[in-house]
């Protein structure tokens, strides 16, 4: 993977609960990394039929590894004004140089 292909800035994010100064509790989102990389949508490319597993995937971010981050499964990505969840962790080529994420975008609803 080459810095040229890693133009998206994603953000990802932890949402923690608190309470308030009256008791209530309140979400909110720690924005624990800014990063750029890449992504791909889904299409009909070898890389998502290979992927029919996850049928629920949206989405493909790579990027670099982040030193004392570990990214698990209840974080989640903001990328151009959308959320994605995230489905999947693989390190690629093994080398752990670089992250994949399968993710889903989530749809608010009502």
């Amino acid at each position: 993977m080459s810095y040229g292909k890693m133009n998206t800035q994603i953000e990802i994010i932890k949402k923690t609960l608190s309470t308030d100064e009256d008791g209530f509790a309140v979400d909110s989102d720690v924005v624990l990394a800014a990063v750029k990389a890449y992504r791909e949508q889904r299409g009909a490319t070898e890389f998502w039929a290979n992927r029919a597993t996850f049928s629920k995937a949206t989405d493909m971010f790579e990027f670099r590894t982040i030193p004392n981050l570990k990214i698990t499964e209840d974080m989640t990505i903001r990328c151009d004004d959308a959320e994605f969840e995230i489905l999947s962790v693989d390190g690629l080529r093994g080398k752990g140089m670089y992250i994949e994420i399968l993710a889903s975008e989530v749809k608010p609803s009502g």
